[in-house]
């Protein structure tokens, strides 16, 4: 048995196939394009969701800030010293950790808001009508 050509195989297609009136491959198209926009019209109101409660930045953030303590931990689980560059850069972690709190704390901040829709709930256990301080460390 011989195996057909690409070109083989869509010619024979072609012959065998009935072409449809551009009118329909539209539709088609028109169809999809709805889908898809629906689809991506969800996925955003997703995103503005999860964002209402903490900002993508800052989730991002923790995330690289954890890495990091995540790695100078594997060197202390095996007895070494972390190696001073990595300290280097969780002091600037810390650093930037408490600069990006103060904004976002501050008036106006997303976690502000949160903050005070929070000290609205007559359950809370914790006090969230207080402000954070912000002082620098005694390290």
């Amino acid at each position: 048995m011989v195996a057909k050509t690409a070109e083989e195989a869509r010619a024979e297609h072609r012959e065998t196939s009935e072409v449809q009136d551009a009118a329909v491959y539209l539709k088609q198209i028109a169809g999809d394009m709805q889908i898809m926009r629906v689809q991506l019209t969800e996925v955003v109101r997703y995103m503005r969701e999860a964002e209402s409660e903490v900002p993508e930045s800052l989730r991002r953030f923790m995330n690289y800030f954890h890495d990091i303590h995540d790695v100078k931990f594997t060197y202390e689980e095996v007895g070494h010293k972390p190696p001073t560059h990595l300290l280097d850069e969780l002091q600037r972690c810390d650093d930037r950790y408490r600069q990006l709190l103060k904004v976002l704390h501050g008036d106006g901040g997303a976690l502000e808001k949160v903050r005070r829709e929070m000290a609205d709930d007559p359950e809370n256990r914790w006090d969230h009508k207080r402000q954070l301080v912000f002082k620098k460390s005694g390290l």
